[in-house]
């Protein structure tokens, strides 16, 4: 696998996370709503399905700096790379989340902060850092259990998006439901929202390692 292509492979499929998935939520409120929870799920949700399969010969289709640190820890990837793919996902953010701002009208990126997730009213730094863990470990256990375990079916890139739209059924409006850093980092620096941002990275990095490691000691493949 070489390194430079891999790199290009997590700029562009994280760049395509980020626009669709905050570009959908911008949508939404430019249309007043039209696109709704169900349509910003998917939007995330089908984004990944078709771009996780894309890359997935190229650069394991990691699309998630947390993913990438559970690949990591779980000794799957040498940490030197681990850094490469991060950097590369970081970037795609980033050129998504300003490109938005060259789409949607100041008003429409200001109502929902360039589609930057952040905790709802009411939710305590608590409870959206417990969410963001608990979502992101189904992430990287799915990541595990449908792509990374050779027994696996060859159905990884699919039922990845389809944990990702269930995920954010649920803790969409509690929190976002990012699941990975770069997707909350590059509407972040776009918008200039930084809402307990560190949450963002926190929770999904806890969440994947928890769900990777649990895959690998408890349902991994026996050598």
């Amino acid at each position: 696998m070489r390194s430079g292509a891999a790199y290009v492979a997590e700029f562009i499929s994280t760049f395509a996370l980020c626009f669709i998935g905050a570009g959908a939520i911008c949508t939404d409120a430019m249309t007043g709503g039209q696109v709704g929870l169900v349509g910003i799920a998917l939007a995330h949700g089908l984004v990944l399905a078709v771009f996780i399969t894309a890359t997935a010969a190229t650069s394991g289709g990691h699309v998630n700096p947390a993913v990438t640190v559970a690949f990591a820890v779980s000794g799957r990837m040498p940490w030197e790379k681990a850094i490469g793919y991060i950097v590369s996902q970081l970037a795609g953010a980033v050129v998504a989340g300003y490109l938005l701002t060259m789409i949607f009208s100041p008003d429409v990126r200001a109502a929902v902060g360039g589609g930057t997730p952040v905790p709802a009213l009411g939710v305590s730094v608590g409870a959206a850092l417990l969410v963001e863990i608990v979502l992101t470990f189904f992430l990287a256990f799915s990541v595990w259990g449908t792509a990374v375990d050779g027994r696996a079916p060859k159905l990884g890139g699919l039922l990845i998006g389809l944990t990702v739209t269930l995920d954010i059924l649920l803790g969409g409006p509690i929190t976002g439901a990012a699941m990975n850093p770069a997707r909350a980092f590059g509407p972040a620096l776009a918008a200039g929202v930084w809402t307990v941002h560190w949450i963002y990275w926190v929770g999904p990095i806890v969440g994947a390692v928890l769900g990777a490691l649990t895959y690998d000691r408890i349902l991994g493949e026996r050598k």
